[in-house]
């Protein structure tokens, strides 16, 4: 009896792996979805609840990019009837002498004529009496800035995996690779599987399996943490009253309006400690959550206690950038990686992940997050987690 070949083995059932899934089956090819964990686990980035999307960026390819992201968001919604992009607006908050550019950001999103405001501390606090900030404080406000959801999303895009005919199974890591002629084999604990493609999407475990392939990647993980707070009036905090935002300095800070219930969501990017996937602690740390609330007391009064955390991990190359790449030397494997911010993109990133697999031509230009690039080749390249 012959074996089975599919076409595509997608290795991590995270979002940009279900989306993989999603995008390869609906081309209909025929595909082989393994997770290591149960689904929906918490074990990664793609747990929990809200996400920020956005035009906002700091250089013109990424804004180009979200184009493609909301059109991809948009198509997810219309094949499975639920609604997933909230609009609330977007507020990039600068303070005087801010680590990062304003300019970069305006240059940005004027190449590919993204409209937004500029706004001095005086427009801001008028606008949002929720928010205080000191003078000489900038904001870029982004009326397109919204939200998508995390454990939902990723839900919904196995679920249409499944529907166009994908196996997808959990409890089943990937041990390792083994390359023959045309055909990848998927070691795993429950059996071996045959595939003519591969789409690795498994986030900080990513580079042990690269290391397979004999591509060497340096990824720096972390373990950060999410806190949601009290809020007295919630219709101040609501999506079209309350912005997402980000503090756009070093350290860098981020949060929602409400999304699904009563509270806000708050983070210290790139905030927490350096771990492995094995060392992670996966509890709340009260020292973030005091340095967070510090903050939020300061430019968000209105907020109150904490009502939980929750811990995620971030996987991040030297240079912070994403990673929708061929393996050097294996055109029919593909690697997404998000570093800390793919679950914005990830319903078009299976998309280019697909194409890419398949020798086709993206329809968005995805040089910049290459894998022969500096930030991941050049060993002297110095680490910059603050893109």
């Amino acid at each position: 009896m012959r074996e089975v070949v599919y076409d595509v083995g997608v290795i991590g059932l995270g979002a940009l792996g279900s989306s993989s899934a999603w995008h390869a089956a609906r081309k209909g090819m025929s595909v082989i979805g393994l997770e290591q964990f149960e689904f929906g686990h918490d074990q990664g980035s793609s747990h929990d609840t809200s996400r920020i999307i956005r035009h906002s960026y700091h250089r013109a390819s990424y804004v180009a990019l979200t184009f493609a992201a909301y059109d991809d968001w948009y198509d997810l919604e219309a094949e499975t009837g639920e609604e997933f992009v909230t609009i609330a607006g977007g507020l990039d908050l600068f303070p005087q002498d801010a680590y990062i550019s304003i300019d970069s950001y305006m240059n940005a999103m004027n190449a590919h004529d993204v409209e937004f405001e500029l706004l001095e501390a005086s427009d801001i606090a008028a606008r949002w009496p929720q928010i205080t900030v000191s003078d000489g404080t900038r904001g870029l406000f982004q009326a397109r800035s919204g939200i998508v959801p995390a454990a939902r999303s990723v839900l919904a895009m196995q679920n249409q995996a499944r529907r166009h005919g994908a196996t997808l199974l959990e409890n089943s890591a990937v041990r390792s690779l083994e390359h023959n002629d045309d055909v990848y084999r998927l070691h795993t604990d429950t059996g071996a599987y045959d595939v003519k493609h591969v789409v690795i999407a498994a986030d900080s475990w990513t580079a042990p399996l690269l290391a397979q392939l004999d591509f060497q990647l340096d990824l720096k993980i972390t373990e950060e943490q999410v806190t949601y707070y009290e809020i007295s009036n919630p219709e101040q905090f609501r999506p079209g009253n309350f912005p997402v935002w980000i503090w756009m300095d070093e350290p860098s800070y981020y949060g929602f309006p409400t999304y699904g219930e009563d509270t806000v969501k708050a983070s210290h990017d790139v905030g927490g400690p350096t771990v492995t996937p094995e060392t992670r602690s996966g509890q709340p740390d009260p020292v973030m959550e005091q340095t967070l609330q510090a903050f939020m007391n300061r430019t968000f009064p209105a907020t109150g206690g904490v009502v939980r955390s929750k811990r995620c991990l971030y996987a991040l190359p030297r240079d912070r950038e994403m990673i929708i790449s061929t393996v050097p030397n294996h055109p029919r494997v593909a690697v997404l990686l998000g570093s800390a911010q793919g679950m914005k993109f990830a319903a078009c990133l299976g998309r280019f992940a697909t194409e890419l697999i398949c020798g086709e031509e993206p329809s968005v230009d995805i040089n910049d997050w290459r894998l022969d690039r500096p930030g991941i080749t050049d060993p002297n390249f110095v680490p910059d987690w603050m893109n």
